[in-house]
């Protein structure tokens, strides 16, 4: 009988710590936006782990970040962010701050960079330093042995931005299936 109860002590111990733990988990790795970052990944062929990494990795799902010149969950610049809207079709004035405006220009322009540079490494090391310096990269043999894919990137910044999205893109596909 005291075997049992034990037992029956150790479940309840356990039960209880795996339901802190997955509160836990699911507090650091929140999903905000849940229907925005759908519908987006949905029409920009995306999936929406991926944009979930992505937000992560660039505002945590504060709505109002900035770091420097860039806004908002998905970390647009006002450069990119007017160039995405004339592409979607979005016309005047906008609002970066604003979570649905922001998760489609940011998936609009991910996905643009997917297929420009076809390959996925590539287009968010392109997302965090810019096209230009990515297209500098892929012509040098000293990053690039194909001049399509970064065996070496030389921002240490990028660098860790490509394998903490990707990182915590797999997170979120396991929190969230």
């Amino acid at each position: 009988m005291k075997k049992i109860k034990r037992l029956i002590a150790f479940l309840l111990i356990f039960a209880i710590f795996a339901f802190v733990a997955k509160t836990v988990i699911y507090s650091v790795f929140p999903i905000y936006y849940r229907e925005y970052i759908e519908k987006c990944s949905e029409e920009y062929g995306l999936s929406p782990h991926l944009v979930m990494g992505v937000i992560y990795a660039e505002s945590r799902f504060d709505n109002e970040a900035h770091s420097g010149v860039a806004h908002g969950l998905m970390q647009l610049t006002d450069e990119t962010a007017e160039w995405s809207a004339k592409k979607v079709g979005l016309e005047g004035k906008i609002d970066l701050e604003e979570p649905e405006t922001n998760i489609r220009l940011g998936c609009y322009y991910l996905s643009y960079l997917i297929e420009q540079f076809g390959e996925l490494d590539t287009a968010l090391a392109a997302y965090n330093a810019g096209m230009g310096n990515v297209s500098k990269w892929l012509s040098s043999e000293e990053f690039s042995a194909d001049g399509k894919k970064l065996q070496n990137i030389p921002y240490a910044e990028t660098d860790r931005y490509v394998r903490k999205v990707k990182k915590f893109t797999e997170i979120y596909k396991k929190l969230y299936k």
